[in-house]
């Protein structure tokens, strides 16, 4: 279940049918007209009010947005003849919308009825306001279109730190999560991780449906983690934090701690470390302890830059070296030669008179 390719961007667009048979809208929506184009992709998570363009101002309006006719467009509508109000539907039909959303569960006029049917525009009412309504909608299509790519790797949640595992085919990244599950992390996908972007600036992993709770591991074949170890051995969702990098022994890796390399993921700058696996390395106390660094860091703690720091004010703070002092006055200093004692020289004895 491990792979070499490259991460896969997955298409972001979400069509018209999806969106309104989504459950969690919470909108009672239904199609007045245009069932033809339910198969229309919504590409934008933000919605239009398309007041300007019922007057014939189409510049800005994108075919891709949900379009939506509130209590203020229906009104100005009204109060139109018949010829005007047709005319005002195939200026907004003519950009191809991918949904055209009548609020405050008001009918539209007729002519917006047939000008949707006649190019294939859905035209549906729904029962709630407009605020009401655009505010679901932003929360369903944030979720729905989010930019999303597939990530090959293993994604762990170590210590709550969302550890994204990668490496060649064959490196022990299965191995390295079960041994983490083992000591009671979590696993949140072997294999193939589907990766979406949320503001402000963040990742999210989850694991491809069809692989989800199960890990392959060499010799053993496909584990169901869930089965294994319980409902608390597994994760379904979780941003990435830390990214890590497995590699042969041979490979360069920072010895001090102090590069902050980052991975690039759908934008976003994850720091990345790279650990070398040798025979012998518990590779899994390592991650533990990468982990752990990890929630210092994002505490404001950097380790190894306060102990360069330490070192450097310790070097700064030692005195210079002393100076040689002078050499003394000769009358007070006499030379000694290599092999003659430092000693005084022996006196000798006084002669006695007689």
């Amino acid at each position: 279940m491990e792979s070499r390719d490259p991460p896969s961007q997955v298409p972001s667009g979400l069509a018209v049918r999806d969106l309104i048979e989504d459950p969690r809208l919470g909108l009672k929506i239904r199609l007045v007209a245009g069932a033809a184009g339910l198969a229309r992709e919504i590409r934008h998570p933000r919605i239009q009010k398309s007041g300007l363009a019922l007057v014939g101002h189409l510049h800005g309006v994108v075919a891709t947005r949900v379009q939506i006719l509130g209590g203020t467009e229906i009104a100005y509508l009204e109060r139109l003849a018949g010829p005007e109000q047709t005319k005002a539907a195939r200026e907004l039909c003519s950009v191809a919308p991918s949904l055209i959303l009548v609020t405050r569960g008001v009918e539209p006029p007729a002519p917006f009825v047939v000008e949707a049917d006649r190019t294939g525009t859905p035209l549906a009412v729904c029962a709630e306001r407009s605020s009401g309504a655009i505010g679901r909608l932003h929360t369903v299509l944030d979720e729905r279109l989010a930019p999303r790519v597939r990530i090959h790797g293993v994604l762990v949640d170590v210590f709550e730190v969302g550890v994204l595992l990668l490496g060649k085919s064959g490196v022990g990244k299965s191995e390295c999560a079960l041994e983490l599950v083992m000591r009671g992390h979590r696993l949140v996908a072997d294999d193939v991780i589907e990766c979406d972007y949320r503001p402000p600036g963040m990742v999210f992993g989850q694991p491809a449906a069809p692989l989800r709770h199960h890990m392959e591991v060499r010799g053993l074949g496909i584990l169901n983690i869930k089965d294994l170890f319980g409902v608390t051995a597994i994760r379904e969702r979780k941003r990435l934090d830390l990214v890590v990098e497995l590699s042969p022994g041979d490979a360069e890796y920072d010895r001090l701690g102090l590069e902050d390399a980052t991975k690039d993921i759908l934008g976003v700058g994850i720091r990345s470390v790279c650990l070398p696996v040798r025979p012998g390395r518990n590779m899994s106390s390592i991650i533990e302890i990468a982990a752990r660094n990890e929630l210092l860091r994002q505490a404001g703690h950097h380790p190894a830059k306060a102990f360069v720091d330490k070192l450097e004010r310790a070097a700064g703070e030692r005195p210079p070296p002393s100076h040689v002092p002078e050499r003394p006055p000769s009358s007070s200093f006499r030379a000694v030669a290599p092999n003659e004692s430092s000693a005084p020289p022996p006196v000798a004895p006084r002669r006695s008179g007689g």
